[in-house]
């Protein structure tokens, strides 16, 4: 167990150790997303490699549901900023597409290609293309860097033209590393190449967030400390502005299975990225929730 103060920012962001057969997670995502972009094929609902800028790995996938679409769900992935792409995560799409959501999925330039900044001005784009490509609410989630990306979105300079941050309509943060002054700390950085001023200009907990946009900050009790601390923090952070927040958290998840529930539509993490859940019971007069409402909520 992490213990504070930090002696090793290494073994605090390590996931891998800790998860059992955690060396075989990339190779099911991967099966999966094959099968579920095959099929999705046929049945003539998947646009794939879709173009949202000049780089190399500027693509997204866009999936679409058999209905004319209700909205935008937007997903973005993790790998703290260096790793992955769009190709092992196309399943997690299911359960919004039940609820008759297209969903994006863009890949980006990994870093120590780009910067942490470069990614989060890339995922602008990837959202602002889709958003063209499909009318209605946005609603976006992203998984650990990924969380970083979906808040930084809605937060401090704005990344997306106005018209587009307009229509979002929630943001799910899943395990999100807000704060990265604690990457600076890692071996990771070597890579990452986060200075001073872009950790304090691209993390989420440290800037205002733009609007008033519903905000569910998500992780599993079983993740990494660092995960439970990053989560929380910037919950306590945007508490003190008008943006609607909740935790949700469950005891029996770890970093790399809590991103599941997004493939079952009847799934809190799912019902809660649709918007589907009745919280907030109403957007444009929420309010904050109380500290007691803030543990009850169980994925």
């Amino acid at each position: 167990m992490t213990q504070y103060p930090i002696r090793n920012h290494d073994d605090a962001y390590a996931n891998g150790p800790y998860i059992p057969e955690s060396e075989l997670y990339p190779a099911r995502w991967m099966k999966k997303a094959a099968a579920f972009r095959a099929h999705m094929e046929v049945e003539q609902k998947a646009r794939l490699d879709l173009r949202y800028g000049d780089g190399p790995r500027n693509t997204l996938d866009l999936f679409l549901p058999g209905v004319v679409p209700r909205g935008l769900a937007v997903y973005v992935h993790g790998g703290y900023w260096r790793a992955f792409d769009k190709s092992s995560w196309s399943h997690l799409a299911a359960g919004a597409l039940a609820h008759g959501y297209a969903v994006a999925m863009p890949q980006y330039t990994l870093c120590p290609e780009n910067s942490v900044g470069g990614i989060g001005r890339e995922v602008a784009a990837a959202v602002a293309f889709a958003a063209g490509e499909i009318d209605g609410p946005i609603r976006l989630s992203g998984h650990s860097a990924g969380g970083q990306l979906v808040t930084r979105l809605i937060s401090g300079t704005p990344l997306l033209p106005g018209e587009v941050l307009g229509r979002i309509a929630g943001v799910v943060s899943i395990s999100g590393v807000h704060d990265l002054r604690a990457m600076r700390l890692t071996g990771m950085n070597e890579v990452l190449r986060i200075s001073p001023d872009e950790a304090r200009a691209e993390s989420p907990v440290l800037l205002e967030p733009l609007a008033a946009i519903p905000v569910t900050a998500c992780v599993g009790l079983a993740e990494r400390p660092e995960f439970v601390r990053q989560n929380r923090a910037l919950y306590e952070m945007w508490r003190g502005f008008e943006t609607p927040l909740r935790l949700m958290e469950s005891a029996g998840l770890h970093h790399f299975n809590i991103i599941d529930g997004l493939e079952d539509p009847e799934h809190p993490l799912c019902r809660a990225f649709v918007g589907t859940d009745g919280w907030p019971a109403s957007p444009d007069k929420a309010s904050l929730p109380s500290p007691q409402e803030q543990t009850t909520t169980q994925l």
